[in-house]
């Protein structure tokens, strides 16, 4: 889960770390009157999304006055902000940070992250500040420092100061920079975060160290433990279709094909969209509906599946190692009879009585494309949605 940058903010400075002074603003009238209370010469005014690379779409505005500030929230409440990490839809403004601006020396970024390979924390940081890390990847690779946080001893005051000292910190700064990277280890350990990123975590003329952007990523399956957390989710910079399947209890990222897919487990759904690729097709999600395949559970997915105009046959993949294939058929078979479905269904079952549910499937009397391999049921998917292209069917969603 993602969280916007005045919510991260607020999250990295009670553990410690220096952020400017800001506030919130819903309209032009509000953020206006929210400069005008901290007081001051020149403002930033922040475009709340999702996403990074704002400042070159045109979110993110540098001004000097009530009028500029009016002006630029004219121009971003509304908008859809449409940047490298939003795709060509963007994402919609619905509030701004109106932050006070502060003199920079120099920039820095900042980013903890969860390393899989070594299976620890990893700190990356450069003083190429204020680029996105792919371009400083990309164009500097030498400016990037890294350290390994050990988790039996957590990350160590003399790990900070010699990556602030990598950084070319002056000294004098150097206990400041201990402080914020203590507290963003802090927020991503105890909040059980997959990401704190910085970028940039400026040095100002006047000597302090501050973050002037803030992201952060949690891991939702840890939500449960932080309620104060949870709270902060946007629905409004989800995609609906994800954000309807969290809500039900279901693992699905949509994507821009026309196949869908109803697979239990990561592993095999993955494997699924790799073989529709493989015969020719386009996956239009991921999704997995987990160990409990009921009747119930397997409708959501079909209502989900179908809530996507562009899906134009439906794959269910189902292996049944705690659950059985004849409860599983079962559970096909009523979802199909309680969901108008107008498109070519397919479905492979494999594992505990596969036989029981290969019967069941076939007495029902539904249009029921059955495969016996993955392999199989891909091929035949995109064979049938071929065909039915052919035909010019048009397939609607349910209703």
């Amino acid at each position: 889960m993602d969280i916007h940058e005045y919510q991260a903010k607020e999250v990295l400075a009670g553990f410690g770390v220096t952020v400017p002074e800001g506030a919130l603003a819903y309209s032009p009238e509000q953020a206006a009157y929210r400069a005008r209370e901290m007081g001051g010469e020149r403002w930033v005014v922040k475009a709340q999304v999702h996403a990074g690379g704002r400042g070159k779409a045109g979110g993110v505005k540098v001004c000097a006055s009530d009028v500029e500030i009016g002006e630029a929230c004219e121009d971003m409440f509304g908008m859809k902000l449409v940047t490298h990490q939003t795709g060509p839809d963007g994402k919609g403004v619905y509030r701004v940070y109106v932050e006070a601006a502060v003199p920079i020396a120099r920039e820095i970024y900042l980013g903890f992250v969860l390393d899989r390979t070594t299976q620890r924390i990893m700190i990356v940081a450069s003083a190429e500040g204020g680029m996105e890390i792919e371009e400083i990847s990309a164009e500097k690779p030498e400016s990037i420092v890294r350290a390994v946080v050990e988790p039996a001893v957590g990350l160590r005051d003399f790990q900070c100061r010699q990556m602030a000292f990598k950084l070319g910190v002056e000294p004098a700064l150097v206990q400041q920079m201990v402080r914020t990277l203590q507290g963003c280890y802090r927020a991503f350990t105890e909040l059980d975060a997959t990401m704190v990123e910085i970028n940039p975590l400026v040095i100002t003329e006047d000597s302090r160290v501050i973050a002037l952007d803030a992201k952060m990523t949690f891991d939702d399956n840890a939500l449960f433990r932080h309620p104060q957390i949870a709270e902060l989710r946007d629905k409004s910079q989800e995609d609906p279709r994800e954000a309807r399947a969290a809500d039900r209890g279901l693992n699905y990222i949509g994507l821009d094909g026309n196949i869908g897919c109803i697979v239990n487990g990561a592993g095999l759904a993955m494997a699924t969209m790799d073989t529709i690729k493989m015969a020719g097709g386009e996956p239009a999600n991921f999704l997995d509906i987990g160990g409990g395949a009921t009747p119930e559970r397997v409708a959501k997915a079909f209502r989900l599946v179908l809530s996507d105009k562009n899906v134009q046959a439906v794959l269910v993949n189902i292996f049944a190692g705690i659950n059985r294939c004849d409860w599983v058929a079962e559970g096909v078979v009523q979802a199909l009879r309680d969901v108008k479905v107008d498109v070519p269904v397919i479905v492979r079952l494999a594992g505990t009585n596969v036989d029981e549910g290969q019967k069941i499937l076939a007495k029902s009397g539904l249009p029921i494309i059955r495969a016996n391999t993955l392999s199989q049921a891909a091929e035949r998917a995109v064979g049938a949605w071929k065909n039915d292209l052919s035909q010019g069917v048009t397939m609607r969603a349910v209703s």
